[in-house]
């Protein structure tokens, strides 16, 4: 066993040494890249390896002990690449809050324990920082700011967010990058790419190649703080008609590629239901507004911000008009949507609320799942299979449902892998925006509120309507159609109305008023279907 984990290592090495690595146009070889951080990512590997091929060699697979040791392997193997990731960061941490927020798909011992990189990023010092803005502006920090805080408001992978006042009094967030992150980046994922390839040589059933082929693709925008700055504009231009949404403005003069100076926004995390609380913050409100927001960004405009962990998100009740506003940060991240993609996934979603299992078995095929569609169901909705054949939006969410998932998610690891592998590439971040948006509602405990479901099926209306009328030859069939667009809202509207009802003071009133004619009804029809089997048993009453 040992053996083979050298011929790991020294595959690794080997592939290293004499393969010419282009990335981002850069040549990599050996000498160029940093052996302290590679020896130790592949000592980690290896470690981690070796436990898992020791440990659960002589148990009987299935078993109570089996199970038990699993379990602390997996631990074992969390602390270790949240150790690694802490020390190399940047790249490293980036990754390891994306595993982190994989739930349906990694055991609860790894989502747990990597779910900490969010609020524990390692900081730069502050002359560090200093470096940067002296490099990128050409000015000293006295010269751009009249107070500039030391202590970081927030630390992330890639960079660190400082509060600073402009000359003219106006307070600013200065986002400035970690300084060597940009020069270790595409050396990191190579590392990774390889490290993945050698443990898939060993354990075939682990492929996560993919989250690889994704952090190649999207490292490169993260890094570009410029493109953030106008992912930034966009969305809020684009989003301008939610009165509950603040997007911080952009000071341009005061921004490149590595410093993003914005508006400086204060507000709670969208977690953080003490602060929710303190500040008499509705917590359905926020749930159902944030997922307005992200169904509008998804359904209707496909372009969607990617990384709304918590974070990314605050809240706050605006002092003079006390309504309460969602504030949406990090803005390096978007993915866009194709428009048959979209479409493809509005149905999907449509199907999947209503319980058309034609229809989410044709869409989900269409989206890349293959015979895996069930599969893919289950990924996409975290919901039981069951479920899924009910509608997802008939069935409340339940304690042991998500026990099953998770038992469910570690016995079908292997083909969630190929099912990851197969799908479009952009699915992949709106896996990842899922996961992050469910965690936030299981945290407000709002997860089981019908309104996300109300708002995405009202979404999904409104973008196929806006389809089917732009391909529409007569104004005949764009008035039928927009007459049927509006008939489905409606009747939405009167189901939206009905589930207020039932769960107000006054549907508590008529229930407990018509209980007792409910009972009575009840136990006539129980009475009639015993009449009825008597006579066909032709037993005397």
């Amino acid at each position: 066993m040992a053996a083979r984990l050298l011929r790991v290592s020294s595959l690794a090495t080997a592939v290293f040494a004499s393969t010419g690595f282009y990335f981002y146009n850069t040549p990599l070889d050996l000498n160029d890249l940093s052996m302290v951080r590679f020896g130790r990512a592949a000592a980690t590997t290896m470690i981690i390896s070796y436990d898992y091929l020791t440990t659960l060699r002589h148990v009987e697979y299935g078993t109570e002990e089996y199970c038990a040791l699993k379990s602390k392997v997996h631990q074992r193997a969390a602390e270790r690449l949240r150790d690694l990731c802490c020390t190399n960061r940047g790249t490293f941490v980036k990754v390891g809050q994306h595993l982190g927020a994989l739930d349906y798909l990694l055991p609860d011992e790894y989502t747990s324990t990597l779910k900490v990189l969010h609020s524990q990023a390692p900081q730069s010092s502050i002359q560090e920082i200093k470096q940067v803005i002296r490099e990128d502006l050409g000015k000293e920090l006295s010269e751009l700011f009249v107070s500039f805080e030391e202590k970081p408001q927030g630390a992330a992978s890639l960079a660190q967010v400082h509060k600073a006042v402009l000359h003219d009094g106006r307070a600013v967030a200065v986002k400035v990058q970690h300084p060597k992150v940009q020069k270790q980046a595409s050396k990191d994922i190579v590392v990774m790419e390889v490290l993945v390839k050698a443990v898939h040589w060993l354990f075939p059933d682990f492929a996560f190649m993919w989250l690889v082929e994704e952090a190649k693709k999207n490292m490169p925008l993260e890094l570009d703080f410029l493109n953030e700055g106008r992912n930034a504009e966009k969305v809020a231009h684009m989003l301008a008609h939610f009165s509950f949404l603040k997007v911080p403005q952009i000071y341009w003069d005061l921004s490149t590629s590595r410093i993003l100076t914005m508006e400086f926004a204060e507000g709670g995390q969208v977690n953080d239901r003490d602060y929710m609380k303190k500040h008499d913050i509705n917590v359905n409100e926020i749930s159902e507004n944030l997922g307005k927001m992200y169904s509008e960004m998804i359904f209707t405009h496909g372009f969607v911000h990617c990384d709304p962990h918590p974070g990314n998100v605050l809240v706050r009740k605006c002092l003079q008009s006390k309504k309460t506003e969602i504030v949406l940060l990090d803005h390096g991240l978007y993915q866009v949507l194709p428009s048959d993609f979209r479409l493809d996934y509005c149905q999907l979603w449509q199907a999947l609320i209503g319980g058309d299992m034609s229809s989410v078995e044709h869409y989900s095929r269409r989206l890349g799942a293959g015979d895996l569609y069930p599969l893919f169901a289950c990924v996409l909705t975290a919901r039981s299979w069951t479920s899924v054949n009910a509608g997802i939006q008939s069935r409340p969410i339940t304690h042991s449902e998500d026990v099953e998932i998770r038992t469910n998610a570690a016995l079908y690891l292997p083909q969630i892998s190929e099912l990851l592998n197969k799908v479009p590439r952009q699915m992949l971040l709106l896996l990842k925006t899922n996961d992050l948006l469910r965690g936030i509602e299981t945290t407000l405990q709002t997860r089981a509120s019908s309104s996300s479901f109300i708002n995405m099926s009202r979404c999904c209306i409104r973008a196929l309507a806006r389809h089917k009328r732009r391909k529409a030859v007569s104004g005949k069939t764009r008035l039928q159609i927009t007459l049927a667009e509006s008939v489905s809202l409606w009747r939405l509207n009167i189901y939206e109305l009905f589930l207020w009802v039932k769960g107000s003071a006054l549907g508590c009133y008529l229930s407990a008023l018509f209980r007792p004619l409910n009972q009575l009804w009840a136990h006539h029809c129980m009475y009639k279907e015993k009449e009825k089997r008597k006579e066909l048993m032709n037993v005397p009453g």
